[in-house]
């Protein structure tokens, strides 16, 4: 690990090794032999003339290669692709060496039949990518919005001060600010939970032209179409030599909406610590500073941050380059691909960082207070517009000389300015009943 180029295997191993069972290249490889096992029990399942179906139990014994396949298994694998240069067909030797090793050397040249290489890589792809969401991704940014919702239920009365464009404004509640986070990451989990995955199998230029000129009298189309539905994905119908990508750039747009909400969120609850809003349980042997020994910093957060861009950037980049290839195909997008589970690493770390920072988080509730104390300028919205209702000639003029750019409003200030006005006494207790602290709306 000390010798690992990138933090997501070294510093940060511990915290991706979730993402092992999918997006690396042991899980790749697996999957493709996956693929190519099901092609080819599905292929006899046609009974075709040359190649009748398979019993139950050497159905089993095939599909024990992928259910058994090791680590060893996938060094094979390299070993052969060490000579052929093609990992893909390397696959396909490695699954005609079991076939005879299990007795079924007479059938090993219907692996891969009519075959292109994306057939197999564009469909194990989209297959690792729907498990790894549905098994680790979606559940990391859940429990987020969990741990979110938690604390906004604790503090969902407790009113605070609001700053719009960093100036003191009409007063809040924690909980609500909370829960805006909560709607927004809401909206992209819908997106992303409802997402659909696709695969592409259609052979060399997507036409299935080497499966109809074998056998024109079956329907391939309908063939690959329940092939895939098999495996739960949906086959696209157009294509070229290689998927078209755009289903996976619906993932990646909508993971760069979670990841910058996210990355709001870090900012607003950074800047609330900063101001002493929230403060952070202190843990016993962790350091702060090298030197400043007093300091309690808000790393997770600036952690999730950090990480986030990084992963805002990769998802950016496969989101708009994949979809694009030359004329039926360049081969830019396979070496691009080997780095589709990077950004969900720097995702998989960033929430681990907000839910932990969130778990250490108090709630300052004396500087609340006292920042709503010293504010009671903000209840000249409230007042200007009791005013307007009652019809005294230009309220917000007369509350603008009282406040604009002024601090030192304090509520001695604001009451005699109340008594001042032209107004029934009712509407003058209303006005003064008006405090920094319930002049929240539905907050």
């Amino acid at each position: 690990m000390l010798q690992a180029i990138s933090p997501v295997d070294g510093r940060y191993a511990g915290k991706t090794k979730a993402l092992i069972p999918y997006f690396s290249e042991f899980a790749l490889i697996r999957a493709r032999v996956r693929i190519e096992i099901e092609y080819l029990i599905a292929l006899a399942d046609l009974n075709l003339d040359q190649l009748a179906p398979f019993d139950q139990a050497t159905k089993a014994r095939l599909l024990a290669i992928h259910r058994d396949f090791s680590e060893a298994d996938a060094r094979v694998v390299k070993d052969i692709e060490a000579t052929t240069n093609h990992d893909v067909k390397a696959v396909e030797y490695f699954l005609k060496d079991r076939m005879e090793a299990i007795g079924l050397g007479a059938q090993k040249e219907w692996v891969h039949f009519a075959l292109t290489s994306q057939d197999v890589n564009n469909t194990a792809t989209p297959l690792l990518l729907q498990d790894a969401m549905q098994s680790v991704i979606l559940p990391a940014a859940i429990r987020v919005n969990a741990m979110l919702m938690e604390l906004a239920r604790s503090w969902h009365g407790v009113p605070m001060l609001a700053h719009t464009h960093g100036q003191p404004a009409s007063p809040t509640t924690v909980g609500k600010e909370l829960r805006v986070f909560i709607e927004r990451i809401d909206a992209q989990l819908s997106t992303l939970g409802s997402q659909s995955y696709y695969g592409k199998f259609g052979g060399a230029t997507g036409n299935f032209n080497a499966h109809k000129v074998a056998y024109p009298q079956i329907d391939w189309r309908a063939f690959g179409d329940r092939l895939m539905n098999a495996l739960r994905l949906e086959r696209i119908q157009t294509t070229t030599q290689i998927d078209h990508y755009d289903h996976l750039a619906e993932v990646m747009h909508a993971m760069i909406r979670l990841s910058t909400i996210l990355v709001d969120l870090c900012r607003d609850i950074w800047s609330y610590i900063s101001m002493d809003y929230f403060r952070q349980n202190i843990v016993a042997g962790e350091v702060g500073s090298s030197t400043m020994p007093h300091k309690v910093n808000p790393i997770d957060f600036e952690n999730a941050e950090g990480n986030l861009g990084v992963a805002i950037a990769l998802f950016n980049h496969l989101a708009i380059k994949l979809p694009v290839s030359r004329l039926q195909r360049d081969l830019t997008d396979s070496t691009v691909l080997r780095n589709l589970g990077v950004p969900f690493a720097h995702f998989l770390i960033a929430a681990g960082s907000i839910d932990k920072g969130l778990r250490k988080l108090e709630l300052n509730r004396a500087r609340l207070d006292a920042d709503l104390e010293r504010n009671w300028i903000v209840t000249a919205e409230a007042i200007q517009t009791i005013l307007r209702r009652e019809g005294v000639p230009q309220p917000y003029e007369l509350l603008k000389q009282l406040t604009r750019g002024k601090g030192n409003v304090d509520q001695k200030a604001m009451f005699a300015f109340i008594e001042g006005l032209d107004i029934s006494e009712d509407v003058k207790r209303e006005l003064k009943e008006i405090t920094p602290f319930n002049y929240v709306g539905y907050a």
